[in-house]
This record gives C-alpha cells, structure tokens and sequence, in this order.
C-alpha cells in the first residue's frame, strides 16, 4: 500500500520532512520517498491530497477500567466483568478515532485491561495498542489499595511483582506516595522507602520490565529517584507547605543522572487553571527548572479518574505545552518519540520511519502550527490499517 501526496512530520524534527509518499507492507513502513515514485500496478495507492501525517499520539499514563464520569473508585468495579471489558473496548475504539494509537494502562485490579490488549493485538478488537500493569504496589490501606496490590514490605511486594508477572504485565507499577482519590491517603505521604523501592526495580529489572512510580510527595519523588524507576509519574512536589513547593534540585539532578523521564499527567481540565497566577506560575516554573536541568516530559493524562475521559489527550496536549514550557514540536515529541522511548516501544512505534509500525494520524491543517488542530483527525492508521474518523 502507498500513501501519497502527504505533509509528514517524522516525530523528531522541528518542521516537515522533504518526502511525502510511504509505502506500509503489511503492518510496517516499508519505504519513506516521494510521491513521484513509481509504484507496481498490482499496489494499491490512497491520494491523501496534502494531508497533514504525523506519528500516532501516545498517552504514557491511563486507567481503561476506570470510568471517569464516576467520582468513588469504589463504585468502579460494581458492574461484571463482561460490563467492564464491553465499556473498555469502546474506550479504546473511541481513543483510536482520537489519533491516540498507543497507550499505557498503568493499573486496575483483575487485569481486564490485560485481556482487552490481547483482544486488540489478536485482531479481534480495533482500538488503541495497549501495554499494561496490571495491579499497582501499594502499602496496606495506601492509595489505590482496592486493586488488590497491597505490600507490607519487600517480601510483600515481591509477591505482588510475581502475581503480576504471572498475568502476563508489560511493567511494574507502584505508589511511592499517597494520592487524592483514596480515602485515608495522603499525597505528600511516602509509602515505601528507597530500600523497598530497589528491590521492586531491581527484581522488575531482571524480568525485562520498567518500573513506573506514583509519586505526588517530594519524599516518594526522592525514595524513586534513588530507586532508579523508568519514570515519576505526575511529579507534583508536594510537602508540608502545600501542593508544588516541595521542589528539589539536587533531586532533580540525580533523576537527570539516571535518565528518569517525568509523566506530569496534565490533562485537559487543567485548562481551567491558566490565569491562576499563584498555581499556574508555580507549576510552570517547576517544569520550566525541570526541562533546563535535562528531564524529559511525556505527554500523558491519568484518563479514567474523575472527569478525566480517554480519548482527550489531544485537547490536553495544547494545555501540557503551556505549563510545560514547550514548543509546539517539543510537544508533539513528547507525545511521539520521547515517549515511545520512555515506555520502552521505541522499537516499535513513535516515529514516521522505515522498520517502525504503521500508526499515523491525518489531518487537513498543520499541527506543527497550530497544536488545536489534534483535536481534528481526518484518518487514524493502526498497524497498517486505515480508518476513517471525520464526521
């Protein structure tokens, strides 16, 4: 199949590419050229009449179990499984149409979404290409702990890790802090120490696993670091003086020594804080330290928790750019490459290159441009296969 007659941008440049023609062959990039080329008569070829192609959108950080419009957790499993798995799938569908091709579940608690992945890999379900965690460590009573993941100590958690792996997981998660939507937890709290936090990287290390960290607290954000997980998911900097004041740099030097990568989970809601003098300066200009100090930001949206909903990562991206700091190419990359690089599919997805799969996104207008424009794919390709989602 050739694609011609396109606008790309490759997933790591600052502005189009020269080529517009690719070739898929089956589920990958065969070839990257021009739309002069000559191509066998047998081989299909689609005109997309100047459309702009840009890698597949990967949000780092999302619940397909949970169900955002419901506001207790514990409501989340009432229905049965079947419920469950159906309203999944059409999570996923709806976040393919989106342009969202790639995503990382990072926690429920009987590995449905596990299921789910398989289903979609297998062909059997079309939607948005899922690496899982399945159930999160956490301390007894600590945040998230209604999935099942609860550890006392490093014995515990190693248990918790084999349970995981058992189930056939793609990483390990596991809250270094407490977090906001579970009773009884607290944020800044941290819930294991830096010990306990090693052995968890070290035994997921040696299963060919990364480990991803809930961190809200500057004290779990330190026990991570030094732990040496992949990534720190949201990095809030919280201490005793308040959410975002708990800013470290000799913490952020060390994660910038051992290459940690932050998944600030900024989602579309937090439009609403722009013009919030107070919080929005001191968000941006934590980020702001944290990218001159050399951390990369990847795009992601903690979707399924309360009015957080999946297929919104490309309303959020315009919104984690202005309190990111980024340019509109930075952002696009961090929701492209760098964040395929992060999750461990760099292999595989992230980039317009030969070799790669075939997950793009098609629009009429340049996003390069205009980062709004995300909001309005034309095509999505997933795998190689192009879909349709314009009204």
């Amino acid at each position: 199949m050739w694609l011609k007659n396109l606008n790309i941008w490759d997933g790591e440049s600052d502005e189009l590419i020269a080529a517009n023609a690719i070739k898929i062959d089956h589920n990958e990039i065969a070839a990257i050229t021009d739309s002069s080329v000559q191509v066998e008569e047998d081989e299909q070829v689609h005109d997309l009449q100047g459309l702009y192609c840009i890698p597949g959108l990967i949000d780092a950080h999302v619940h397909m179990c949970l169900n955002p419009v419901l506001k207790d957790p514990l409501e989340q499993d009432k229905p049965n499984d079947a419920v469950i798995i159906s309203e999944m799938t059409e999570r996923a569908e709806q976040m393919l149409a989106a342009g969202i091709t790639t995503a990382r579940d990072l926690g429920g608690g009987n590995w449905l979404e596990l299921e789910l992945r398989d289903q979609i890999n297998c062909g059997e379900v079309i939607g948005t290409r899922l690496i899982c965690s399945g159930q999160p460590i956490t301390s007894v009573g600590g945040h998230c702990y209604f999935w099942g993941g609860e550890a006392t100590d490093a014995t515990d958690a190693l248990g918790v890790i084999k349970r995981q792996i058992s189930h056939g997981v793609d990483l390990i998660k596991v809250m270094a802090t407490g977090g906001t939507i579970t009773k009884g937890s607290t944020p800044s709290n941290a819930q294991f120490d830096a010990d306990v936090l090693k052995t968890i990287v070290d035994e997921a290390t040696a299963n060919d696993f990364h480990v991803a960290a809930h961190c809200h607290g500057t004290a779990g954000i330190k026990n991570a670091t030094v732990a040496g997980v992949k990534t720190i998911e949201h990095c809030s900097w919280v201490n005793e003086d308040g959410w975002g004041r708990g800013y470290d740099a000799e913490v952020v030097e060390q994660m910038r020594a051992k290459d940690i990568v932050v998944s600030p989970t900024i989602n579309a809601g937090w439009k609403r804080y722009i013009g919030s003098k107070q919080f929005e300066s001191l968000v941006k200009g934590n980020y702001t330290k944290m990218r001159e100090a050399g951390i990369k930001l990847i795009a992601s949206t903690d979707a399924g928790i309360p009015n957080v909903f999946h297929h919104d990562l490309p309303k959020a991206i315009p919104v984690f750019a202005h309190f990111a700091g980024l340019s509109n190419a930075g952002a696009l990359r961090a929701a492209t490459s760098d964040c395929a690089e992060a999750i461990g599919l760099a292999a595989v997805v992230g980039k317009v290159a030969v070799g790669l799969e075939a997950d793009l996104v098609f629009y009429k207008e340049n996003p390069l441009n205009d980062l709004e424009v995300l909001a309005r794919p034309v095509k999505v390709m997933s795998r190689g296969r192009l879909i349709d989602v314009a009204d």
